[in-house]
């Protein structure tokens, strides 16, 4: 593996571990803040922090066809997305909603092959599958129950969305990673502050220093970490390769619930969870062939 790969591989990982305690934060916040004000106010404070970077470190803003592609990133990303994961996380199990999560990347893959933009590989669909069957295993026992139909199709439509935002980026015009967030956070904030307010949500600010605390990360490390990390990675891998990080996620989600949440641990998550990681590796870390690799953008 070269340094370049070994960066990326990096940067890969670090932006799971980082993602996988937004599991926890949302968790914590969605004790105090109605879903999607809590969302809207998440990506709101991000946005700012973003625009801030963008000022401080001089970096244009984009134009023209590079401005509409990040406006639709943000309102895919940012906006749909998690208006959909919200209102699915309100009825759905935090075991099955991972197993959805674990559709990314077979998602992401199906939607780049349909639009031309990758080739279908034996090892993504080999990993994916690997992985899919270290979530179930994980999350096995929320299977067991009935499940409300919207709440499915939501966390179904969340995971296409963020799946068709990955293939949108490599469509666009290179676009610094600032730029990108800094414009698609400002237009996701706005749909989900829309969509808090057509649903009667009470914008109230934290009263508990826990809920504080769940924002400070959700907004920082959370949002601003983890999506910097993830259109790095993004820019160098394919579409596919990057959504791994989704089944990764559930891993470091279910080990800092355990810790922080008190919630209980099975065998189930470490057999589940080596599936995952060997999943991970075949699909997303293996070094693959020079004609396989996405090429750099510059």
């Amino acid at each position: 593996m070269v340094a370049g790969e070994r960066v990326t591989a990096a940067a890969f990982v670090g932006g799971a571990l980082l993602a996988g305690g937004n599991a926890i934060g949302i968790r914590f916040s969605n004790r105090e803040l109605d879903p999607l004000w809590g969302a809207g106010l998440r990506f709101s404070l991000a946005a700012a922090l973003f625009v801030g970077m963008l000022v401080a470190l001089r970096v244009p803003l984009p134009r023209g066809r590079a401005l509409a592609g990040a406006v639709l990133f943000g309102v895919l990303q940012f906006g749909a997305t998690y208006a959909l994961a919200y209102y699915a996380l309100v009825e759905l199990h935090a075991g099955f909603g991972q197993i959805l999560l674990a559709l990314v990347p077979l998602m992401t893959l199906l939607l780049a092959v349909a639009q031309g933009q990758e080739r279908l590989r034996l090892a993504a669909i080999v990993g994916t599958l690997l992985a899919l069957v270290g979530v179930v295993v994980m999350s096995r026992a929320p299977l067991r129950e009935s499940l409300p139909v919207l709440s499915v199709l939501a966390a179904l439509g969340s995971a296409l969305c963020f799946a068709q935002a990955a293939i949108l980026v490599r469509r666009l015009p290179p676009l610094h990673p600032v730029a990108m967030n800094a414009v698609g956070m400002v237009a996701g904030a706005a749909l989900l502050l829309a969509g808090s307010l057509a649903a009667g949500e009470s914008p109230e600010l934290p009263d508990e220093s826990a809920t504080w605390g769940a924002v400070g990360y959700l907004v920082t490390l959370g949002s601003v970490g983890v999506f910097l990390l993830y259109l790095f990675v993004l820019q160098r891998w394919t579409a596919s390769r990057a959504a791994y990080s989704f089944v990764l996620i559930p891993v470091v989600a279910v080990i800092l619930s355990a810790w922080l949440d008190d919630e209980p641990v099975g065998v189930g998550l470490v057999f589940g969870g080596l599936f995952v990681l060997v999943g991970v590796y075949v699909g997303a870390i293996r070094q693959q062939s020079a004609a396989e690799a996405a090429p750099h953008l510059p």
